[in-house]
């Protein structure tokens, strides 16, 4: 369909906004999260009713073992003694990443975040829920590897998180993601109206099928000159 006068082919286009790639890295953050979030909290609800009575279980000839413990600390049983405020620490990490979703584009920082988010979650519910109390209860280990403080899904999962996100950071990766250059912004312009090529230049058929005038006897040279 002809444009109105004036108006550019780009203006007529119809461009994507980053509100499209917005939404796609927002829902991959929430799937990412969702999935760390319900295989730490069914996997706790498991081992805590078919393995809190029995010894612990050697797997892949002894390379992985089930132990249920309760942890009060962080990850791998760190800073034990320190729970409540080990939970205050997930509910800021919460509520840093979602308020970080609001600019987010890049794939590889949506996944990472997404872990982060869900094993955040898995274990904070742990503290908000379990025994002793609100706060302060213990988080359920039961992955052991040998010479490894025992852990849990959720925490595998915020250590990967951390290691992708310290790769992202040295690769230099932005969280914003990698934005292609609009034409204007990658040096291409409009040609200039004053520099165009002529009639003759524009269109060589119509210059080779133009009348040639013959030239006028007034003004042709003697030939006995």
């Amino acid at each position: 369909m002809q444009g109105s006068p004036g108006a550019s082919l780009s203006d007529a286009t119809p461009q994507l906004g980053p509100a499209t790639g917005q939404v796609r890295r927002i829902g991959v953050l929430a799937a990412v999260a969702a999935a760390v979030y319900l295989l730490d909290v069914v996997s706790k609800i498991v081992v805590v009713a078919t393995l809190s009575d029995r010894g612990p279980i050697e797997l892949l000839g002894g390379l992985l073992t089930l132990r249920v413990t309760r942890n009060p600390g962080a990850a791998f049983s760190i800073g034990v003694g320190m729970t409540v405020l080990f939970t205050l620490i997930a509910v800021l990490v919460v509520a840093v990443i979602i308020r970080t979703a609001s600019r987010l584009y890049s794939l590889p920082w949506a996944i990472a975040l997404g872990m982060l988010l869900g094993g955040a979650l898995g274990n904070l519910t742990d503290r908000v829920f379990r025994s002793p109390g609100v706060f302060r209860g213990h988080v359920v280990d039961f992955l052991e590897l040998p010479n490894w403080p025992i852990f849990n899904v959720a925490d595998s999962a915020i250590v990967s998180a951390g290691i992708l996100m310290v790769a992202l950071s040295l690769l230099g990766v932005p969280i914003e993601g990698r934005r292609t250059p609009s034409p204007t912004e990658s040096g291409a312009h409009e040609p200039d109206p004053t520099s165009a090529p002529g009639p003759a230049a524009a269109d060589p058929a119509a210059a080779a099928s133009a009348p040639v005038s013959a030239p006028d006897p007034a003004t042709a040279p003697d030939p006995a000159e």
